[in-house]
């Protein structure tokens, strides 16, 4: 069926029809449900490419993160995916990751098949933007480092849920804290170093640069990062893990090398992913509302496709907040 039929069964001109079935105001509100109940009844369905060609927007969004494996950037789209769809938009999701395609190569595929994108990367600079996106285009950056582009951000409190980790962890009674850290150049993973080293220093405790393991925020990562810790002539009573997959990659580790968790050692995590309460033991973590920074993203980027104001905010962060569960040995609350 085409609009033509719609038209013709409505008792209507195309134009008419076009026009109340875009919602448009100028058609009264009968003819509306006139049209509107021709194009029910015959299943009609507007095509999407020759919306796209007639008002130049193809009502999807584009979402480019470093990854789609794991339950954190699934959490982001599920936020992402709900708001867009509240507003009748689609989203195209790819990934630009490490020994994948490039973040070039992805913007570029993405260029006219979406309207704006919510961004994901250390790698995003003006330069690139400059040679692979029109002038103006929408942009929400997430939890990237501060920068001079003209672009709205979200990041969470990274430095702020690490402390709380290690300070909660020293006030336990725990001197040798391990960190097994995020991937390097992750704006992320730099501020939960830079929280880590800041609560050691207000607990009193001089800096250990064999406790500070590398990581890349995967589960063989934290089974690496254990590994290395037990083999040191003094091994942590502690491990805090810079981001949930590796904190459970380490509990495996542990239970493999037959160390108890907590009664031998200690480990938190961060994210609070769903799957952190089910472990065991149940992980302690510092919890991110994933799904809600995924949908405030969104929210500023169709604020930005739909001309709404929004507050003048360029950077926003969103809080954590410390979840104590068993695998630190302390009561929970």
């Amino acid at each position: 069926m085409t609009i033509r039929d719609v038209a013709r069964a409505a008792g209507v001109s195309v134009a008419t029809a076009s026009r109340a079935l875009n919602q448009s105001g100028l058609v009264a509100a009968g003819t509306r449900a006139t049209v509107r109940a021709a194009a029910e009844r015959l299943h009609y369905s507007p095509h999407a490419g020759a919306r796209s060609l007639i008002t130049s927007r193809t009502h999807t969004i584009g979402v480019l993160l470093p990854d789609l494996y794991g339950e954190f950037f699934s959490e982001v789209i599920r936020g992402i995916d709900q708001r867009v769809q509240q507003a009748g938009y689609h989203c195209l999701i790819s990934s630009a990751r490490h020994g994948g395609p490039s973040l070039e190569a992805a913007l570029r595929a993405m260029r006219g098949r979406v309207d704006g994108v919510v961004l994901m990367s250390p790698e995003f600079t003006g330069e690139l933007s400059q040679r692979t996106l029109p002038a103006g285009f929408p942009v929400v950056l997430l939890n990237s480092a501060p920068t001079q582009l003209p672009h709205p951000s979200l990041t969470i409190a990274n430095f702020e849920g690490s402390r709380a980790m290690v300070r909660h962890l020293a006030g336990l009674g725990h001197r040798r804290i391990a960190l097994i850290r995020g991937a390097e150049g992750n704006f992320d993973a730099a501020e939960r170093r830079r929280g880590y080293r800041a609560a050691l220093a207000e607990a009193g405790l001089p800096p250990a640069p064999e406790l500070e393991i590398p990581g890349d925020f995967s589960e063989a990562a934290g089974v690496a990062g254990a590994r290395a810790l037990l083999e040191l002539p003094a091994p942590p009573t502690a491990i805090f893990a810079a981001n949930d997959g590796m904190a459970i990659g380490a509990l495996f580790a542990l239970r493999d090398a037959g160390r108890r968790v907590p009664e031998d050692i200690a480990i938190g995590g961060f994210d609070d992913i769903p799957m952190a309460r089910y472990v065991e033991p149940s992980l302690t973590s510092v919890h991110v509302d994933i799904s809600a920074l995924g949908e405030r993203a969104a929210t500023r980027l169709l604020a930005l496709l739909e001309g709404r104001s929004e507050p003048d905010v360029s950077r926003e962060t969103l809080p954590t907040t410390l979840v104590v569960r068993r695998s630190c040995g302390a009561p929970q609350r």
